[in-house]
C-alpha cells in the first residue's frame, strides 16, 4: 500500500459512523490515507506526536472529526502547517451540534481549521482531494471525473422529473 497522502483522525470511535464518509471518498479518488482516533482531552501526547511527525511521515492534508467542544481539530492545527480540515460531527453529548460548529468556526486568528457542514466528512474528504489534486494531476483528474458524475447524475434526474413529473420517487 502507498505511503498515505490523508490522516483521517477522530475524536472517538463513536465519530466513525460520520468519518467513514471521509475515507469512503479516499477510495473512491484512490488516494492513500490512514484513519485512527486522537483525542485531544484524553491523549494529549499523541496528538502532540500525531500533529508534529503528520509532515515528515508525508502526510499533505489532515482531516480531523470531533463532537461536543471539539478541539481536536483546532489544536492539531495548532501544531502543524498542513491544511488541517474540520468535521463537526452531532455526537450523544452535542448541543445539536452547534457546539462543535463554532468550536471549528472561530478559530483564534493564525490557526485556520477549514470547516465542513456538521458530519460532512464526505465533503471533507472531496475537499482534501482537491488540496492534493492542486499539486497532483492524476488526483486533479479523478477529482474532475467525480464532480463530473455528479453532474451527469443531477442532468439524470432533472430529465427524470421532466418525463415524469413531480410525483417521480425516483427510485428506479
Amino acid at each position: 500500500m502507498s505511503k498515505p497522502l490523508v490522516g483521517i483522525i477522530m475524536g472517538s470511535d463513536s465519530d466513525l459512523t460520520v468519518m467513514k464518509g471521509a475515507a469512503d471518498i479516499m477510495e473512491e479518488l484512490s488516494i492513500p490515507f490512514e484513519l485512527t482516533v486522537v483525542s485531544a482531552h484524553r491523549t494529549p501526547l499523541r496528538m502532540v506526536q500525531y500533529a508534529t511527525r503528520a509532515a515528515e511521515r508525508g502526510l499533505k492534508v489532515i482531516i480531523a472529526g470531533a463532537g461536543g467542544a471539539a478541539h481536536l481539530p483546532g489544536m492539531i492545527a495548532s501544531l502543524t502547517t498542513l491544511p488541517v480540515i474540520g468535521v463537526p460531527v452531532k455526537s450523544s453529548n452535542s448541543i445539536d451540534g452547534w457546539d462543535s460548529i463554532l468550536s471549528m468556526l472561530q478559530m483564534p486568528s493564525g490557526v485556520p481549521v477549514a470547516t465542513v457542514a456538521l458530519n460532512g466528512a464526505k465533503n471533507a474528504g472531496i475537499l482534501a482531494g482537491s488540496i492534493i489534486g492542486a499539486f497532483d494531476p492524476e488526483v486533479s483528474f479523478r477529482v474532475s471525473a467525480y464532480k463530473k458524475q455528479m453532474e451527469q447524475e443531477v442532468l439524470g434526474k432533472a430529465e427524470k422529473l421532466k418525463d415524469a413529473g413531480w410525483g417521480n420517487t425516483f427510485d428506479e
